[in-house]
């Protein structure tokens, strides 16, 4: 006996099955072939609020355009344009872990 093979599609909430909200990419509206790494300000969108890069599930950009953004992100973080890590988490986060002593302590 041959396995089945499902036809059976998933059922979304709120709307037919199957149907999936597309969310285009920014840039292949805009035609933007290449991402500057200078224009900080568009980067900003791309990043989260902890300094992450943002992934195309979240930001919506296709493939093509993400590998750029993320380049783009990586050379403004080498050239100081952008920060690696946002101000703030790095002391809040750190608060109420380990054994109650900093390095500073020490």
């Amino acid at each position: 006996m041959a396995p089945k093979e499902r036809t059976q599609t998933r059922k979304r909430p709120g709307g037919p099955a199957g149907a999936i909200k597309r969310r285009n990419c920014f840039f292949c509206k805009d035609k933007v072939k290449e991402i500057d790494y200078k224009n900080v300000n568009q980067l900003r969108r791309y990043i989260s609020e902890k300094g992450k890069i943002r992934s195309r599930r979240i930001s919506g950009a296709c493939r093509r355009h993400q590998v750029q953004v993320a380049q783009a992100v990586k050379r403004a973080r080498e050239m100081a344009l952008l920060p690696y890590v946002a101000e703030g988490v790095e002391g809040s986060e750190r608060e109420g872990r380990g054994r109650g002593r900093s390095r500073e302590d020490r």
